[in-house]
């Protein structure tokens, strides 16, 4: 029976990460001493409300959402006054890499005034705890592979990567000049995947941004093909190499730094790699998803996409030293569920 109970602020918590990661809180709350109950803000911007309905129904969870956009401060202040926040863990944002390159004005304003508003409102009610969700892309051109978390930063692609190496940096500052503030960042590589019950995962608003999607609407037919940026990189194959993490894996490890927080000193400013600590190639992402579907994908060949780098896979060995966490799902499980996820969800959320 949990005997302490945390109100945790979920940003982004109706979107991909956030509405697994939601999951997870709940299902630890099952086992644990601690019962995290989430609350989720979202402004719907690449997401809907109907993953948090489906998330209330795998939990039975009776969902406490609000829509709301972190650039507006005095509606996040709002729902600041309604609890009593233990910590946030914060999703929201604009994230696709190709998207920044040709926008890269409206991605500095909503991240950084985003995380800036939440950083500003948690200090007017004494909230010390935050979860960030970082990304490899702050690592730039990889120097050496595996990438450990002391590998230079700051070298971006992409102005998606800036943002999230600035708001890094800001957060960095902020556990400088308030003794008890925790912050942990989490740097995590690609989430691919769905929950096992085919209810939820990852259903972008217009084309994909990420691979898995689009491989997922090739296979269920929304999409013709799939394009494959660039095949003369230096890699076995020549397409981009990626770590590739499941997604119910990588909420998993968000819950294990939650509870860093529960440590009687303030956790200061920590950074982890969340990933497999291999990579896979596009191809190899491909053939995998056609053995695990039995569906043929078919594709082509394109050059390479702007912000794009060969190879990004992770050190994973200080999330397992110092967290206890390491990703159990293999490539086959990825892309199974992400399989699953599609075929019972054609249209995604808006399925009948």
């Amino acid at each position: 029976m949990a005997s302490t109970t945390r109100h945790v602020l979920v940003t982004g918590g109706a979107g991909y990460i956030g509405s697994h990661t939601v999951v997870e809180l709940l299902a630890t709350s099952e086992t644990s001493s601690v019962k995290y109950i989430p609350v989720v803000v979202d402004n719907l911007a690449n997401s809907c409300e109907e993953s948090v309905q489906r998330v209330g129904e795998l939990a039975k969870w009776d969902p406490l959402f609000h829509k709301v956009d972190l650039c507006d401060v005095e509606a996040l202040r709002e729902v600041f006054k309604l609890y009593s926040f233990h910590s946030v863990i914060h999703f929201a944002g604009l994230k696709a890499v190709g998207e920044s390159v040709s926008m890269p004005l409206r991605y500095y304003q909503v991240n950084l005034i985003s995380a800036m508003n939440l950083m500003q409102v948690m200090e007017e009610f004494n909230v010390v705890n935050i979860i960030f969700s970082s990304s490899a892309t702050v690592y730039g051109t990889p120097q050496k592979l595996p990438l450990p978390e002391d590998h230079p930063v700051g070298d971006c692609t992409n102005p998606y990567g800036k943002t999230k190496f600035m708001i890094e940096n800001f957060l960095t500052d902020e556990c400088k000049a308030k003794s008890n503030l925790s912050a942990v960042i989490l740097r995590y590589f690609n989430p691919v995947g769905a929950h096992s019950s085919g209810r939820i995962g990852e259903d972008p608003k217009g084309a994909p941004n990420n691979l898995m999607p689009y491989i997922t609407q090739v296979a269920i037919g929304r999409r013709p093909h799939l394009s494959v940026f660039g095949n003369d990189y230096d890699t076995p194959d020549g397409t981009g190499v990626r770590d590739y993490v499941h997604v119910v894996d990588l909420a998993k490890g968000h819950v294990a730094a939650l509870q860093l927080f529960e440590r009687e000193s303030p956790a200061g400013c920590v950074v982890y790699n969340i990933g497999t600590g291999r990579g896979y190639s596009v191809l190899e992402m491909v053939k995998a998803f056609q053995e695990a579907s039995k569906m043929e994908i078919k594709y082509e060949i394109v050059g390479r996409r702007g912000g794009d780098v060969a190879s990004v896979y992770g050190d994973t060995s200080k999330a397992a030293r110092e967290l206890g966490f390491t990703a159990t799902k293999t490539l086959s499980d990825m892309c199974a569920d992400s399989w699953r996820w599609q075929e019972m969800n054609p249209q995604g959320f808006n399925s009948s």
